[in-house]
């Protein structure tokens, strides 16, 4: 197949932030189709007009548009925009048989159905994140027009898909209140890379060396966005609290974003940065998995809101795929997963200084670490590898090319948490 897949904020492993796009089309190159990737140029933006580049046998068409996460929530909208109307040409342009676009933002949809409708072939819809669902919840959006237009374009996107790809059962559920046919709708997560989150342990111990403050000390990192939704200044209360509770644990955060200032201004107000609490800037895709072999235990974070229970976050199967237990402070199916398998902690709707009493017990607990850890990698081998994904996304863009939707997409993938948990061995 020839497959046009849009994804506005792709990152190869040299990028900082997720590679789900990079890593699903180089497998699918390895397959024999011939992948276009339409994306943004983003950091450092001085050059204007189209350029290629052949990464991984995949051909990225990029496209530079600025945008981070410390733009205000207005101009990162104009970004949205202007990179849906300029790459709805690019992608057209661009001889497909299928067209593949990823969210967020949903706005990634406007290219996808032009495409779909000049090339006269299919779309396929990869829902991330429910939108317009999360930034209403969080304020970002809530002028009542903006609002409107936004459920207008979710329904479009819908209406114009053959099939969507939901990354949780929570997000398929979402789909599924827009009346859109279960049968279409395929589950297929976020994933592990096993083989690239295996490091050997000297490397894991010269990384600790050159960090005085560590040494051997028990280690909780987080390595992620520092925005308002993630609420990474859970860690620096835990760190407040940690100072008498266990004064030789470590908390590690890596990232940027538009509350970093804010984060590391409170963690010195509490007296906790550099002493128990240390911030990093954000890193390479390729350079993460040294420091999760360093750490004791990682961490994905989310503010307290219904909207964020069906996340897929990249951070999470990452820990899973370091062998690490991870703890979160959020419900749904990844909380339920990690009560099942017995790979971490789960500390939503306590109190901070209880959190940080469980993340003691747990983290002086060589044992339990261990074992976590075994049960963690496990479950990144049994159902979120990154090549058995990778498959299951091959025969949904197959069967959607081939005309063989209806009752054979959704029965590729689990569709609810049940079913995850059920092929636990």
């Amino acid at each position: 197949m020839r497959i046009t897949y849009l994804h506005q904020y792709f990152n190869t492993p040299n990028m900082p932030g997720g590679t789900r796009s990079y890593e699903f089309a180089r497998r699918l190159v390895s397959m024999g189709h011939i992948v276009n990737m339409v994306t943004s140029w983003r950091e450092n933006v001085q050059r204007a007009g189209w350029y290629t580049t052949i990464e991984a046998g995949i051909t990225v068409h990029w496209l530079p548009v600025k945008y981070s996460n410390h733009m205000s929530y207005i101009n990162r909208i104009k970004a949205f925009f202007t990179f849906a109307f300029a790459s709805s040409l690019r992608a057209a342009s661009i001889r497909s048989d299928i067209i593949f676009a990823t969210s967020t933002p949903l706005t990634i949809a406007l290219p996808a159905i032009y495409a779909s409708h000049k090339l006269k072939v299919p779309m396929v819809f990869e829902v991330r994140d429910l939108w317009p669902e999360l930034p209403i919840a969080i304020g970002a959006l809530r002028n009542p027009l903006a609002i409107a237009m936004a459920k207008r374009l979710e329904s479009l996107a819908y209406r114009n898909s053959t099939a969507i790809v939901a990354l949780s059962p929570g997000i398929r559920m979402g789909i599924l209140k827009s009346r859109y046919p279960s049968s279409r709708i395929a589950v297929i997560p976020n994933s592990s890379d096993n083989r690239e989150f295996s490091l050997q342990k000297d490397t894991a111990m010269a990384w600790r060396k050159n960090r005085p403050w560590l040494g051997n000390r028990p280690l909780l990192v987080y390595a992620g966005a520092f925005g308002k939704i993630n609420g990474v200044g859970y860690l620096v209360r835990i760190a407040i609290h940690l100072k008498n509770l266990a004064p030789n644990i470590r908390i590690l955060l890596i990232g940027d974003g538009s509350e970093k200032e804010a984060i590391i201004s409170y963690a010195k107000a509490s007296q906790v940065f550099g002493i128990n609490l240390f911030i990093e800037n954000k890193i390479p895709k390729r350079d993460i998995p040294v420091v999760f072999a360093a750490s004791d235990m990682l961490s994905s974070l989310f503010i307290d809101i219904k909207e964020m229970q069906s996340n897929s976050a990249n951070k999470f199967f990452d820990a899973l795929a370091a062998g690490k237990p991870v703890l979160i402070n959020y419900g749904g199916w990844q909380a339920e997963l990690i009560s099942k398998a017995k790979c971490g902690i789960v500390t939503c709707r306590n109190n901070d200084w209880h959190d940080a009493a469980v993340i003691t017990k747990f983290l002086l607990d060589k044992n339990w670490l261990l074992q976590a850890g075994h049960n963690a990698k496990q479950l990144a081998l049994e159902l979120f590898d990154r090549d058995i994904l990778a498959t299951q996304l091959a025969s949904v863009l197959t069967n959607v090319n081939q005309k063989q939707i209806e009752n054979n997409v959704a029965n590729l993938t689990p569709q609810t948490t049940s079913d995850f948990i059920s092929r636990l061995s």
